[in-house]
């Protein structure tokens, strides 16, 4: 049985003061770089650039809280804002966060001990170099 544990609890064991210094510059250096993204992607999708702003701070956080690993990488897709546009348009921020929930829903389930060693089967599609 394998037991899903966020990497954050696995590496504050060993973390050190060099590591907290190369963290909090690459964070630095990756908070530069993301926050003209996430006020364009705001702005793309048709909100506010503030809600582009609290979306990448919440999703960033989420994904360095929850991730399985210690260099997860994690982040706005371009390709998303013709898809979020779309759905604010025609159902409003109410219908984005319901469409959010319908999507993640599924993707979680998958993710518990029952389900997940369905997904453990490399696909076809995918190339053998990047197959475990």
């Amino acid at each position: 049985m394998i037991e899903f544990r966020p990497a954050l609890l696995t590496s504050l064991k060993h973390y050190s003061r060099e590591k907290f210094t190369a963290d909090l510059m690459a964070g630095i250096i990756v908070g530069i770089v993301a926050l003209p993204l996430a006020i364009a992607f705001g702005i793309a999708s048709g909100v506010s650039p503030e809600k582009g702003i609290i979306t990448a701070i919440i999703a960033g956080f989420l994904t360095s809280a929850l991730g399985g690993s210690r260099v997860q990488i994690g982040g706005p897709t371009g390709a998303f804002i013709v898809i979020v546009y779309g759905i604010i348009q025609q159902y409003g921020i109410e219908g984005l966060t319901v469409a959010t929930i319908m999507a993640g829903t599924p993707m979680s389930s998958a993710s518990s001990e029952p389900l997940s060693s369905l997904f453990r089967i490399p696909l076809s599609s995918v190339s053998p170099a990047v197959s475990p």
